[in-house]
């Protein structure tokens, strides 16, 4: 299993970046797909998650309304779309496969300031 994360970067408050995570090595169809985001000194947080089919999602209260979640099984890539976005939503943002065992990403750094 690999996930590999990509599209962050530095943004001000109030832009946009879109992040992508792209899985290996399993039927990536077969899972439901989450996003989560860690500061220093802090446990990792959910952000968003969405089920396999892409049917199903929920976001943390944080992030709603301005945080979409989505998926293309085609490319076996989950994608984390975020607007508005503040300076408390600097973190890395990790990709995490739901189900059986426990497989993260990298992360990729996302950093919102003026």
């Amino acid at each position: 299993v690999q996930l590999v994360e990509s599209g962050g970067g530095l943004v001000q408050p109030g832009g946009s970046l879109r992040l992508s995570c792209a899985a290996s090595g399993f039927t990536f169809s077969s899972y439901g797909m989450s996003w989560y985001r860690q500061t220093p000194g802090k446990e990792r947080e959910l952000v968003a998650l969405i089920s396999n089919t892409g049917g199903r999602t929920n976001y943390a209260d944080a992030v709603k309304g301005r945080f979409t979640i989505s998926r293309d099984n085609a490319k076996n890539t989950v994608y984390l779309q975020m607007n508005s976005l503040e300076p408390e939503d600097t973190a890395k943002y990790y990709c995490r496969r739901l189900g059986g065992g426990n497989y993260w990403g990298q992360g990729t750094q996302v950093t919102v300031s003026s």
